[in-house]
Parts: structure tokens; sequence; C-alpha cells
């Protein structure tokens, strides 16, 4: 027996004027389909939902509702005015005997349904949205970005609701591990063309880049046929006018589905660069604690950051982990302890609230009115690690266009703002990056970049963030902070940390790492003359060997190549420098492990 679909598309289009957005779409969403909404960002994937919940009307085209079947939506930046609190928004709508749901809702989502909705934080707004489309219950729930703004530890629980709903949905975020766990099917936007594949997001890459290449290989095939074509047409025209003049409209028709083929939008000309070494020692807190009021950030706590150390700092909302990132750079004093910077630190922050950027100002003043990047004399350039550069040049290798330039910053979306925020750190060299919540609007690619980027950088990374895959592609030691003023230390990821935390609760309080052998640990428990600091560098130390030991042999397979000394001199230079510096850095560590390790033998 045939389904009856939830919701169906037929020759969908639309231009607000301009290109297509959508030309010719259709499409059908079942009873029970699970799908991911994937594109670059400002591809069409919520203009493409809102057509989907009615909110924006097609020029051309027909969407059905099933007979009975409710459509919900949650926006990225809902409309919450006539409403006094969140929770008189989210119960709106609702039977009495609903409204429990919205509770249960905000339970687990963390909003408070009391706070008026004047002094609400965006991402307070959207979780209450997020409680009333879970308590609705609707048949199609429309999804756009659920998990932006919510910890991990909300993500996990609406990963969990969401497992469990009998409802469909279809969701847009750039949240790897929530897309991979929910989804069986994938929406693919691209240049105004949506694809479906009947398999979930973990196989969107492989059948993008596939896809992509076919797609190179038919372009390549019709430039060959332009090209034999044209050179019939120039060589013998003239004697077979009358008899082949099909043949020259098929050249022009050739020419003319070439010409309406949409290039592909590149990578992001992304590229942090690496400033002067800094010390050996980034930075050591020496039982730092804060204070706000009777409530308890940080207890006393002990850290030591090693020049290339990729540090996390993972928790709940509102726990203090920007209060930490914020003590350890000094910009904030702790109540008692120590912080010791290191020598020669250049730092560049990105700020999860985007405090750089004025929204009532243009792209175009964001930059040149920037004094770290303005240039004397020139009002259209701008200094990009050293070298001037055209503004709107600039701004287009971060994938903003000409006419974006002179537009203000608040007309910008999520996404659009973190690629301007990054393209201000960029432009300046820096041996210490601090990333609060970098990958919140990001699109797939660019954080494959951004990932790629941090992984090359010849620098230190602390980093905050709720993208559990990019904590694990990225994080060598994560920092756990869950709410009760104990900031502890794991090695490696978010996945490293659950498993040595859901295996050994000890760990929670003694700070100590599983990483290590069981006769190194219990070594380092005996031994009474390391500090907390000196036992946290131990059992870190050999997954910092791991990575340089990793990066040497990268670098040496690269100089294997015979030609890479003529053909390309500055990469061979760079790569010979970089070499010797992971060795030196290699044979430091290795030292330091074993003056640690002889001094817990004691």
């Amino acid at each position: 027996m045939a389904r009856v679909p939830l919701l169906q598309l037929s020759d969908i289009s639309l231009t607000f004027g301009g290109d297509p957005v959508f030309d010719n779409l259709s499409l059908v969403v079942h009873p029970g389909d699970r799908v991911a909404l994937v594109g670059r960002n400002g591809s069409g994937k919520s203009t493409l939902m809102k057509v989907m919940a009615g909110l924006v009307d097609a020029d051309r085209g027909d969407i059905v509702a099933g007979p009975g079947v409710s459509v919900g939506y949650m926006e990225q930046d809902p409309d919450l005015s006539g409403f006094a609190t969140l929770g008189d928004f989210a119960v709106h709508g609702l039977e009495p005997s609903e409204m429990y749901k919205v509770e249960r809702a905000g339970e687990g989502l963390k909003f408070d349904p009391a706070r008026p909705v004047e002094t609400a934080s965006g991402g307070e707004r959207r979780r209450a949205a997020l409680a009333r489309l879970m308590a609705e219950a609707p048949d199609l729930m429309l999804l756009d970005e659920p998990t932006n703004h919510l910890d991990i530890e909300a993500i996990g629980w609406l990963e969990s609701e969401l497992k469990t709903t009998r409802a469909g949905f279809i969701l847009i975020s750039h949240d790897r591990a929530f897309l991979r766990e929910l989804t069986r099917a994938t929406l693919w936007v691209d240049r105004g063309m949506v694809r479906r594949m009947e398999k979930g997001f973990d196989n969107f890459e492989a059948w993008r880049d596939t896809t992509w290449e076919e797609e190179d290989t038919q372009r390549h095939k019709l430039n060959r046929k332009i090209k034999a074509e044209a050179r019939w047409a120039v060589e013998g025209i003239s004697a077979r006018r009358k008899r082949n003049q099909g043949r020259v409209r098929a050249l022009q028709d050739l020419r003319a589905e070439r010409a309406s083929q949409i290039t592909r939008q590149g990578a992001a000309a992304m590229a942090f660069e690496a400033g002067p070494k800094s010390g050996r020692k980034v930075m050591e807190a020496v039982d730092i604690s804060k204070k706000f009021g009777e409530k308890v950030i940080l207890e006393p706590f002990s850290l030591k950051v090693q020049r290339g150390d990729r540090v996390a700092f993972v928790g709940p909302n509102g726990v203090g982990k920007t209060t930490l990132l914020n003590i350890l750079v000094g910009k904030l004093a702790p109540d008692t302890g120590t912080v010791t910077l290191g020598t020669n630190l250049e730092i560049a922050i990105f700020d999860q609230a985007r405090a750089q950027l004025d929204p009532e100002i243009s792209l175009w003043d964001s930059l040149t009115g920037d004094p770290d990047m303005r240039v004397s004399g020139k009002a259209d350039q701008v200094m990009v690690r050293g070298n001037p550069k055209h503004v709107v040049g600039y701004l287009k290798e971060f994938l903003f266009d000409e006419a974006q330039a002179r537009a203000p910053v608040k007309s910008l979306s999520g996404g659009e703002k973190a690629r301007l925020l990054l393209a201000k750190i960029m432009a300046r060299q820096s041996n210490l990056l601090v990333l609060d919540e970098p990958t919140n609007d990001l699109d797939v690619e660019t954080l494959d970049l951004l990932q790629d980027l941090i992984g090359q950088y010849d620098g230190t990374v602390l980093l905050v963030s709720h993208d559990r895959d990019f904590l694990d592609r990225v994080a060598v030691t994560t920092i756990a902070m869950e709410g009760d003023g104990k900031a502890t230390a794991y090695a490696g990821g978010w996945s490293d940390y659950r498993s040595q935390r859901g295996t050994d609760k000890s760990w929670e309080s003694t700070g100590k790492s599983k990483t290590s052998a069981p006769k190194e640990k219990r070594k380092t428990e005996q031994g009474q003359t390391l500090s907390f600091t000196e036992k946290h560098r131990l059992e870190n130390l050999p997954a910092e060997i791991a990575r340089l030991e990793a990066e040497i042999a990268k670098l040496e397979e690269l100089m294997s190549d015979p030609d890479l000394f003529t053909s390309h001199p500055v990469k061979f230079q760079k790569a010979t420098d970089a070499l010797v510096e992971r060795h030196e850095r290699l044979q430091t560590a290795e030292l330091e492990w074993l003056e640690l390790e002889e001094k817990a033998s004691a």
C-alpha cells in the first residue's frame, strides 16, 4: 500500500527578482522521513524550508500537505513580539492539558519560561521556539539550525527526543555528529538544484565529491566538443553553408549550454599565519579560582599549556568556560592563584558574541576601520599579514560579493558574520588562537577548512565548542567543566573525555587521564613529589609525542619527492624548517617525559 506523502512540492520556481533560487523543483516528504538538508551558506536551505512551511510564496508551482497533516517550523530568528515571557510564547496555542510538554522540553533545552522576552538573548528565544515545536508534536517538523546556542547536554537531549519521535523531520544543522545520528536521507541544495539521496548525512561527502567529479568530466567533454565544432566552423563553413546550418546552430546551443552552467562556489581562501614562535611555555595557571557573588565558577585549578597544544574547553552553557578562557589570556583576574603568560605571545581572539563586529557599519568599514588592518592613506585597502590588499578583493576571498561590501554587518547571516570575524583575525599574525564557539553557523565545507587550518597552524590553540565532531578532530587535551566549580583535564577530544569519564568516575575529582598505561598511572598516584600540573603534563605528553611523530612522518614523506627542491624551493624550505622544528619539539617532549617519569617513580 502506497504511503500518503506528508508534503509534496511540484515544479517550484522562486527568483526574488534575480537569478533563480530554485527552478522546477519537485520533491516529496514521506511519513517517518528523517532528512538532512545541506548546502553552502547562502545556497537557499532556509528559503526552501520557509517555502515548505508556507512562509514564502513560490513564483510558480504547488505545495500540498497530506490530508490532516500538521507542519511545524522552527526558524532561526523567531518573532516573539506580543508575548511577555518566553513561557507565554512557548505555550501559545496549546491546550492546558498539554502545557506540561513545554515544561519538560524546557528542562531538556535549559530555558527559563519566566524570562522576559525583552531581556532574552537570541539563543534563549530559539530554545523557547524549539520547546514550543517539540510540545506541539506536528506530523512534520522543519528544524532550521536547532542545535545553535545549545550546549552538548541539551543537544544530547534533543537528539534522544528526535530518535524516538514518530514524526517526520527535516534538519538544517552544521553539527555533523547530530546529523549522522539522526538522518536517513539527504537533500542537497546546490546552485538552484535540489538533489535527494536515500542515505543519511554520513554518506553525503562521498556523494557530493562523486557528483562534482562527474560534473567536471562532463564539462571537460563539453569543452572538447565545442572546440572541435568551432574548428570545423572556422575551417569549412563557407563550402558547406547551406548543408550545415543545423550544425552551426548545434554549436551555438553547445555554447549556450556551457554559458548556462553555474560555476561551483569555491572554498573561502582562509589562512592562519603563525607569527614569531612563542616561548615553549605558553601559559601556566597555578591554583586559580573565581566566584561571582556566591556562585563558584572555578575551584582552585592548575594548567600548563605548551607551544603547539590544542586545548578544548567543554561543559554546559553558563558553566564558566569563557570566564576561564579570559582568565588564562589575562583579560580577567582570578580571585586566587596566578597566571603566567609565556614570552613573545601574539594572541588572536574569536569571541562567541561577535563583539568585534559593529552591526551598524558596513563590511567595508568593519575591515578598514580596524586599527590592526588600516593602511595609512589608503581608504580602500587593508593590511593582511603584512601585505596591503584591496578591501573588496579580501572580502571575496571569504565568499562575499562586491554588493555586500557596503551592506551593514547586521544584514549578514550567522555564518557570514562568522566568516567576517575570521577574516579580521586571519589578517594578522598570531601564535596563540583563542576560539570561543567558532563553529556556530558555519557550513560543512567551511568547517572542514577551519579544522584543517587549525591542524596545520604552527602555534597554540584554546578552543570552546559544542560541536562534538569538531572537538574530536581538533583537540589534543579537553578541559571539562561540569557546573560544580571543578575543571578536569582529559587527554584527547570529546569522545576520549566521555570514554574516560564514563569508565572511571574518579577522574572527575582527580583530573588524571586514562591515556597512560596502568603501571604508569599507579606510579603517578604513588609519586608524592609531582604537582598537579606535572601530573597533568606527564599524562598528556604521550599524546603530544604521538602527534609530533605523525607530523614528522608527513613532512618526511613530502620531502621524499626528488623534484620538490627544484620545482617548489619555497615549499621545500618551509618543509625543512618545519621538520627541524618538529624534531626539536619531539626531543624536548621526550626528555620532559623521562624527567617527569623518573620524578614520579622516586
